[in-house]
């Protein structure tokens, strides 16, 4: 048995030691560093993983193929795209600004900004050609998320698992083809449960002396796959809001009494336990 710590290039050194027929362990790095004894250095960290290795409890990283791996880098470019696009358009608005020239927020209010730089006849040339710049590299942005959700789309169809999750209210194929190609095998969990909490959909516990106190939600586990279950709850529960829901289940019940965030996460948990 092979112990590695769970970073970057930890896959590729997975495959590469599998070749000669080892069982390689991933270990999260936060489940190591309680072994680390005093000083931190390769020595003290090759005997924290070891001791970590050798508990019987331990719990280790799922290994993803080379294939799953590259659909999982598909997602995480996009979501580096999505995070750009609003820094570049409110970089621009900013620009504008200073000139008077007010847009509101969004991405569809691109046309006006666009608009603007060509009509606004009081915009210095070098403003003018700079923020032109700036604008294009925003419509580059939009369709280069354009064409990533286009093959997530026709990824998520062609999957079998993809397919069926998207059977599920609230989960898109973007959402569908997310949890395949981030989540570890099904296998690994026990439990419906285990696999929200891995999420981190589930309240945060604290027990002491026999008494179990539930608090907020922990948060914790996979942020980017959390968000997109909680944007799906919020769609359906929005649709809900709009044309209801049928009379006794359990969604129209919340909508009587639980405000519409806490009804989405809610939602989000059970649609994580459905997954």
């Amino acid at each position: 048995m092979v112990a590695i710590e769970a970073c970057a290039s930890a896959h590729y050194w997975r495959w590469e030691i599998g070749k000669f027929g080892h069982d390689i362990q991933l270990i999260h790095p936060s489940y190591v560093k309680p072994f680390v004894e005093r000083q931190k250095n390769d020595a003290a960290d090759a005997q924290a993983i070891a001791e970590a290795a050798s508990r019987p409890t331990m719990r280790f990283v799922g290994v993803k193929s080379a294939e799953k791996q590259g659909s999982s880098i598909a997602f995480k470019v996009r979501e580096l795209l999505v995070r750009q696009r609003p820094q570049a358009i409110n970089a621009l608005r900013g620009h504008l600004a200073e000139f008077g020239l007010i847009v509101a927020q969004g991405v569809r209010h691109i046309p006006r900004l666009d608009e603007l730089l060509a009509t606004y006849p009081d915009l210095p040339d070098l403003a003018r050609s700079l923020c032109q710049n700036l604008l294009t590299h925003v419509k580059s942005l939009s369709e280069q998320i354009a064409e990533l959700e286009k093959g997530l789309r026709v990824r998520a169809r062609q999957d079998e698992v993809a397919s069926r999750l998207m059977t599920i209210p609230g989960i898109g194929a973007i959402c569908a083809a997310t949890i395949e190609a981030l989540s570890p095998s099904a296998e690994t969990f026990s439990k419906r449960r285990d696999f929200a909490a891995w999420v981190g959909l589930t309240p945060k516990q604290t027990c002491s002396e026999g008494k179990d106190r539930l608090g907020k939600i922990s948060r914790m586990g996979r942020r980017d796959l959390r968000r997109l279950l909680v944007l799906g709850a919020t769609a359906v529960v929005r649709w809900a809001r709009r044309y209801g829901s049928p009379a006794g289940s359990r969604l129209a019940r919340m909508l009587s009494k639980k405000p519409p965030k806490l009804i989405a996460v809610a939602l989000a948990n059970k649609m994580a336990r459905i997954a």
